[in-house]
């Protein structure tokens, strides 16, 4: 099976570049090779590939600099995914493609439902509801995955600057009343991985179930709750003080959603995977660091 991922070099996709191999041949690519910032270039690099699904983990991630450069934002995570998938279909292959807890407005008192109204907040979460739409319109084999506050030990993310801060300041505040499940990439990348493996037929890829599926880490907790076990975990806690602010005290230029909890009951339905706990998980990231 031949396995097109697209950005090799972000948190999720580099972790997949690791998970999908034993599957088939990956061609890795990232933003040299297929730029989702220009959508018109992408058709010729996926008919020369010719692959058998198309993982797309590209994506425009800065939430705030979203507010300030929405057209971007829109072109890589709105248009290109659908562009992407009508190539896809025009060569029979399947897609996985991944979306945010952002499209929910966090208003519900319990974990999101895949089914659940969507009301995104900012442009980021805008920009990833149209690309989801963009993919289930052509009607391809596909399966879409949302996921929350993904960490790891690479690029930009919560888990690194907290340590950052945690050895260079005395004082860190962190907002205490936005709850979520943080995930580590490396279990989003292990699930996919289980999802492409439970779909591989003789003639390609069929998917058990098309649609969209959410996949974080189990638990719930705030980002304060998250800051916190960080720097417990890390040998951090004792460098700063951890102040517990409400979100009216850190403004932002991008709206986040207070509840963004995912249900994964289907995805343990469907692909009876089960996703880890976040504090087992974050234990388990720090300790591949020890392990490298």
């Amino acid at each position: 099976m031949r396995i097109l991922l697209t950005g090799k070099n972000g948190q999720v996709g580099w972790e997949l570049a690791h998970s999908l191999s034993p599957l088939g041949t990956v061609i890795a690519m990232g933003r040299d090779q297929m730029d989702l910032s220009k959508p018109e270039t992408l058709g010729s690099v996926i008919q020369k590939v010719q692959p058998d699904v198309i993982i797309n983990a590209a994506a425009y991630t800065a939430v705030d600099k979203a507010e300030s450069e929405p057209e971007l934002a829109m072109t890589v995570n709105g248009i290109a995914p659908g562009v992407i998938a009508q190539e896809a279909k025009n060569i029979g292959a399947g897609m996985i493609h991944f979306s945010t807890d952002y499209v929910f407005d966090g208003n519900s008192p319990s974990p999101y439902k895949e089914d659940d109204p969507t009301s995104p907040l900012n442009v980021y979460g805008k920009s990833k509801l149209e690309g989801e739409r963009g993919v289930i319109q052509t009607g391809i084999p596909h399966v879409i995955l949302r996921t929350s506050g993904v960490f790891s030990l690479r690029g930009n993310n919560f888990l690194l600057t907290m340590q950052k801060l945690a050895k260079n300041r005395k004082q860190i505040k962190v907002v205490d009343d936005q709850t979520g499940g943080p995930t580590w990439s490396r279990a989003i990348a292990e699930g996919t991985a289980r999802i492409l493996e439970q779909s591989l037929t003789k003639d390609g890829v069929n998917f058990l179930q098309s649609g969209i599926f959410n996949m974080s880490c189990g638990g719930e907790t705030s980002w304060f709750g998250f800051a916190k076990k960080i720097l417990e975990l890390s040998g951090l806690i004792k460098n700063t003080e951890l102040i517990s602010i409400p979100t009216i005290e850190y403004p932002t230029p991008a709206v986040r959603p207070k509840n963004s909890l995912l249900s994964n009951k289907k995805l343990k339905q469907v692909f009876h995977h089960e996703m880890p706990h976040w504090q087992d998980a974050l234990l388990e990231c720090l300790n591949s660091a020890k392990s490298v």
